[in-house]
Parts: C-alpha cells; sequence; structure tokens
C-alpha cells in the first residue's frame, strides 16, 4: 500500500523520483526501492513524505483516505472559496 501510494501522488504531482529524490534530500534509489517495496522509509522519512505530498501519515500507510489541503497563510474568505469549489466539484 505504502509503496503504491508514493508512486501515485508522486506521478499525480508530475515529478519523476529525481525530483522526488532531491525534496526529500534522498537518493532516486531510495524513492526507486520505496516504490518497488525492496525497503520502507523511515517513520521520519514517512512524515517528510506525508508533509511534502500534504496527507497523513495514515493516509499514506493505507489507513484513511482524507487527503489534507495546506490553507496556512489564506484568508478565512479564500478558505471559503476552496471549500465551495471542492463541494461544487464533489456534486458532479
Amino acid at each position: 500500500m505504502l509503496s503504491n501510494n508514493i508512486k501515485i501522488l508522486r506521478t499525480a504531482r508530475g515529478i519523476s523520483q529525481v525530483e522526488l529524490a532531491k525534496a526529500l534530500n534522498v537518493s532516486k534509489q531510495s524513492v526507486s526501492n520505496w516504490e518497488n517495496d525492496n525497503i520502507l522509509p523511515s517513520i521520519e522519512m514517512l512524515v517528510k513524505i506525508a508533509q511534502f505530498f500534504s496527507v497523513s501519515t495514515d493516509y499514506m500507510l493505507g489507513l484513511d483516505n482524507k487527503k489534507l489541503i495546506d490553507v496556512e497563510g489564506l484568508t478565512e474568505e479564500q478558505i471559503s472559496h476552496i471549500k465551495m469549489i471542492i463541494n461544487d466539484i464533489k456534486n458532479k
């Protein structure tokens, strides 16, 4: 589950394994090993991966399907607009 989620989130963002590795300050081989289920990232790295993709560690581990959106720095009005857009998309 974790290996698949890393790959899905990475490809959805349109970045390569090299780009993800750079962002996390690890080797491309580490990312490849995670995605191919050869090794598991450390707990600390799992947290970094989750933060990078704005999801919870529970999401990464397949324990829930909630994704997070970072709204830090936005006004309440801007957040309200984002919520309306999300609701519109869900209702279509």
